[in-house]
């Protein structure tokens, strides 16, 4: 990973937790089989790698979980 300040990852963090937060909300919205649908369920599992990412790197641990 790029070199980035702690600051820097944790505002990343919170401002990713928030998006997660507000695309969850409007995913219960959409109906399955849409194409909305499919869209935002691809963009949370994005996210939440995202997330996890960053966890590992503020705990400075790897903890796998990447598949290829």
């Amino acid at each position: 990973m790029a070199d980035y300040t702690k600051t820097d990852l944790e505002e990343a963090h919170k401002a990713i937790s928030s998006i997660i937060n507000k695309c969850e909300k409007a995913f219960e919205k959409l109906s399955e089989g849409t194409s909305q649908y499919t869209l935002m369920k691809r963009r949370l599992h994005a996210l939440h790698i995202a997330n996890a990412l960053i966890e590992q790197e503020l705990s400075g641990t790897d903890k796998g979980g990447i598949k290829s």
